[in-house]
């Protein structure tokens, strides 16, 4: 019971220190694997699925299939990755831990079936990279949300048409539908305050004596609220060896990831107290 709340709500919390390493159970993980992925999509998406009996509501989420098909990319990768660097004797094993890995970390779950940490550094780097937007907006998940990634790519995209055709006329649509300017100055507005935090977080624990990497992977994943980092704050160790300082600074990145970051600044700022 404990596991299938905190699976589907990608919380991450278990009864066991070993985490889903404790049960040593292919099945299991794919079970875990299975809720993981679909607590990462919209529900919003998930009602209307249910609502209509049909898949077309998934096909039609401009999120859903770059979601699933970044997982899947994903997975593989790192999977033969494994392999070639002799991690595991077979494919199949790599495949497993690579799976449960990388849907855990990519939608902000934090379960662990094996120490990735002792993997080469590409592997796990590459899954806090995916923690950070590969969950879908409406989802228990945590990070930036795919919406907004997509957003600032195709925006990105739009400004290299514009600089070559300067008097186009380019309009950022998405399913569709046409996004307004104001939307994107939104967006790009939360993501510079998203890498700001993440910029002076990362100084403060590196300033306060924990290793750049350290300090990085755990204001990546306490901002993301996904739990396991890297070094120090690894899946093999908890967070009981940082300071107080170093503690109430990761305290700080979950509530403001939690809160999405303007919510928590709202409030902080002098205008908000105004009348």
């Amino acid at each position: 019971m404990v596991h299938s709340f905190s699976t589907l709500s990608l919380g991450g919390f278990s009864s066991h220190d070993a985490s889903f390493a404790y049960f040593k159970s292919p099945a299991i993980e794919a079970t875990a694997i299975l809720f993981m992925v679909i607590g990462g999509i919209n529900f919003g998406t998930h009602f209307l699925a249910f609502r209509r009996l049909s898949l077309a509501p998934y096909r039609n989420d401009p999120e859903t299939g770059l979601y699933l098909a970044l997982l899947a990319a994903s997975v593989l990768g790192i999977a033969y990755f494994l392999l070639a660097n002799h991690v595991y004797p077979s494919f199949w094993t790599a495949l497993r831990h690579s799976a449960f890995s990388v849907v855990s970390i990519a939608t902000t779950t934090g379960f662990v079936s094996a120490d990735f940490g002792q993997w080469p550094i590409f592997a796990p780097v590459w899954m806090l990279f995916l923690c950070c937007f590969a969950t879908c907006s409406g989802s228990t998940g945590g990070g930036i949300k795919m919406i907004r990634a997509e957003l600032m790519v195709r925006q990105a995209l739009r400004e290299i048409m514009s600089i070559i055709h300067p008097r186009a006329y380019l309009p950022l649509k998405l399913a569709g539908q046409r996004i307004e300017n104001h939307i994107i100055f939104a967006v790009l507005a939360f993501m510079l305050i998203w890498g700001g935090s993440v910029i002076a977080m990362t100084m403060l624990l590196t300033a306060s004596g924990l290793d750049v990497i350290s300090a990085f992977s755990a204001v990546i994943v306490c901002l993301c609220n996904t739990g396991p980092g890297l070094n120090q704050v690894g899946p093999g160790t908890t967070y009981a060896s940082l300071n107080d300082f170093q503690t109430w600074v990761c305290i700080v990145a979950m509530l403001v990831g939690r809160l999405e970051l303007f919510t928590l600044f709202i409030v902080l700022t002098p205008a908000f107290w105004r009348r």
